[in-house]
């Protein structure tokens, strides 16, 4: 029987970054996998497929629009083929998933291919889809099975008209109208790749607004920038019947007033959000203890109810990101060699890739309300600065909230272009307690984006921001 200090179970972000960790530190890791390919879902049908979607889908939409506007013209009829945007899309995926391969290579991490199933709490079975089970035993477990697409009980998902968001990556048509149970990030991005390429598309969302995790500021000018692109939205409303008739799927909902709401579209897209993965590993024959919605549940340490057995990822609670996994993978691992790693939960920042892009870190405004913090905002829109004017990307805002006594920033909220990276300085500043002042006070290099985040701060620091 191979003995491995720690093995890792599910190779996506969380999975794979916590066995290259391992193997750095010097543990004999071991990495099990199910699949043929590494990665998980964000690498296979999550993060990496869908944006190189929504890259390919930007381009054309781009092309057909805005163009001219620059003095470009392209004679003839402009066209696209889905199909080499699925093939290019696939390239991507292989490519990444190979460079993972490549990295558990490097780190001299075995790769185990197959259902890792607990037989005892240091015994692991991996049993491949060919070939004899084995049998292996490790000091330390790690569970990184991540999660799967969710669905409501009363909706039969066929994976031909009505789909997850795993299908939704490689339809072989553009939908006529493709109707989105779910305003999350998944049906967002997914949304607008096929509203981009002709597709209408019309949102069902149950909560009152789109995105409704982020603060709501966000989710209310992200609906008015996706209506002038064409998107429907229907707030508010509850999905009662997903059925279908041939190639036509019938939704019925209630409204907020208590009607009922039909749509008729050739797809629909089931993104009411994902569960997590524990099927197959036999947590009892290890003594690992779920709670009442499937998540392993662990300590603050992120330790199961089995003290060598830890947890990770989607599989626990808190948000479902792939950023999160990875550092807590490396929080379990720097633990199990005697370090004092951390994480500051309300600093991990959560993104939507659609266009304009959102992005947000620490509380909204609706938290702090909630939690009676007195709070001071500073907004500052892109469309006041030169560099959005010069790309035509003057869409959303930067909003900083900070502490009314100490000037604390307690949260930054971006709509708008490159937000997904413009974030990283919001989170920066929060892991060192900056105050709204300390980030007015930096120099940002003149004409950017970054420029709107010192403008918001100038806001909130006794309301002098220069070009509002």
């Amino acid at each position: 029987m191979k003995k491995y200090d720690i093995a890792v179970i599910g190779s996506g972000p969380g999975g794979y970054v916590a066995a290259i960790r391992a193997a750095q530190l010097g543990f004999k890791t071991a990495l099990i996998e199910k699949y043929n390919t590494l990665g998980g879902t964000c690498l296979n049908v999550g993060c990496i497929p869908s944006k190189a979607l929504l890259d390919s889908s930007h381009h054309y939409d781009d092309t057909v629009k805005h163009l001219d506007a620059h003095g470009i013209t392209i004679s003839g009829e402009i066209s696209f083929s889905l199909e080499k945007m699925i093939a290019r899309k696939n390239e991507v995926v292989a490519q990444t998933c190979a460079g993972v391969q490549f990295l558990m290579d490097k780190n001299k991490v075995d790769v185990l291919k197959g259902v890792g199933s607990f037989l005892s709490k240091n015994e692991i079975q991996v049993t491949p889809n060919e070939g004899a089970a084995e049998t292996i035993e490790a000091t330390y477990t790690i569970i990184a099975t991540g999660s799967k697409p969710a669905s409501l009980p009363f909706i039969t998902i066929d994976k031909e008209r009505i789909i997850t968001s795993t299908e939704a990556l490689g339809l072989k048509e553009v939908p006529q109208h493709l109707i989105v149970i779910g305003g999350g990030v998944i049906g967002l991005e997914l949304g607008q790749v096929y509203q981009r390429l002709g597709a209408k598309v019309s949102v069902v969302e149950y909560t009152d607004s789109i995105i409704p995790t982020m603060d709501r500021g966000l989710g209310r000018e992200l609906t008015k920038v996706l209506k002038k692109q064409g998107f429907g939205f229907y707030t508010g409303h509850q999905v009662k019947e997903v059925t279908r008739e041939g190639d036509t799927v019938i939704v019925k909902a209630t409204t907020p007033k208590g009607e009922e709401l039909s749509l008729e579209g050739d797809y629909c897209l089931v993104a009411v959000g994902r569960r997590p993965y524990t099927e197959g590993l036999n947590l009892g024959a290890a003594g690992v203890t779920t709670d009442e919605r499937g998540r392993v549940i662990v300590n603050d340490h992120l330790q199961t109810s089995v003290g060598n057995i830890y947890a990770i990822g989607d599989v626990v609670r808190g948000a479902m990101l792939a950023h999160k996994a990875e550092e807590e993978g490396v929080l379990v691992v720097e633990q199990l060699a005697g370090q004092k790693p951390h994480i500051d939960y309300n600093c991990i920042p959560g993104v939507v890739y659609t266009t304009p892009e959102v992005a947000s870190v620490g509380k909204s405004e609706e938290q702090l309300k909630a939690e009676g913090v007195s709070y001071k905002v500073g907004q500052f829109a892109f469309r006041a600065l030169g560099r959005a004017r010069a790309s035509m990307e003057t869409d959303g805002f930067v909003k900083i909230l900070a502490d009314t006594k100490t000037d604390e920033v307690l949260g930054v909220h971006i709509i708008g272009a490159r937000a997904a990276d413009i974030i990283a300085e919001a989170v920066t500043a929060m892991e060192f307690r900056a105050s709204a002042e300390d980030i007015a006070r930096i120099c940002h290099a003149h004409p950017t984006f970054t420029e709107a985040v010192k403008e918001a701060a100038l806001a909130a620091t006794e309301n002098r921001a220069i070009h509002a």
